[in-house]
């Protein structure tokens, strides 16, 4: 019997043989890539939730991909899986010098130090390998932690809190000039990212709960209006702001 990894393979050898399937054998590498940031996320969000069960099959899904992509590499001469494989187990290996080495370390802080210290050394800055395409508050505080590392930081988040007041100021005086507000408005959000990185909170986080508490409330203000009869757009600012609070009250 086949193990499971091998078995899936197969399974990728008939979807893009001969004979395959139509879909599978049109993908590419940019086709695909879609597909496992939206499968990064469903996994997530089982986590989120906490089912279990949803998270082992999201992962299948995301193993799927991940089998797929290095499929594809294969087919080009570029990769194969066994050298995902070595080159993955390497890189762990090299970068817990403290497990796999002589190192002595006396924290997970001073791990994440050393990592920090190896990957500048392999990739030549402290900033490089943070990909753009993250989420821009999860790639802010990733930015702003990194150079934590070295001591670019506030001594405390009360300093970071009066640079938030500082970067409102400038965004008042911006509006109140007709000034470009792009600018203004990415300052104030990274510096609300660093407030949140000082304090312990999770930026990303942090939004999407703030999201999950406004899709709950407006939810509310939508079954309320229903229930009378009445359609949203149809009623007044003052009615909406009245049942928003009611919410908040719940």
């Amino acid at each position: 019997m086949e193990k499971p990894i091998e078995e899936l393979m197969c399974i990728l050898d008939r979807l893009r043989g001969e004979g395959g399937c139509p879909w599978d054998r049109k993908q590419s590498f940019e086709s695909l890539k879609p597909f496992i940031i939206e499968e990064a996320y469903e996994v997530a969000e089982a986590i989120d939730k906490r089912d279990w069960h949803e998270l082992k099959e999201e992962l299948g899904d995301l193993m799927f991909l991940i089998l797929f992509f290095t499929h594809i590499a294969q087919e080009k001469g570029i990769f194969d899986l066994e050298e995902i494989a070595k080159g993955t187990a390497q890189k762990i290996m090299r970068r817990h010098p403290h497990v796999f080495g002589d190192l002595r370390v006396k924290d997970s802080q001073e791990v994440e130090s050393n990592w920090n210290k190896i990957k500048e050394k392999e990739k030549g800055s402290l900033l490089s390998g943070i990909p753009r395409g993250l989420p821009a508050l999860l790639r802010a505080q990733k930015i702003t932690r990194r150079a934590q590392s070295v001591g670019f930081d506030w001594e405390e988040a009360k300093g970071a809190l009066e640079k938030i007041e500082e970067e409102l100021r400038e965004l008042k005086e911006a509006l109140e000039k007709g000034e470009d507000l792009e600018h203004e408005i990415g300052d104030l959000l990274l510096s609300t990212v660093n407030f949140c990185r000082l304090v312990g909170i999770e930026a990303e986080e942090a939004l999407h709960k703030a999201c999950d508490r406004f899709v709950e409330r407006f939810s509310y203000i939508e079954k309320k209006l229903k229930q009378q009869g009445k359609d949203l757009r149809e009623v007044s600012l003052n009615e909406m702001d009245r049942l928003w609070n009611e919410a908040k009250g719940k």
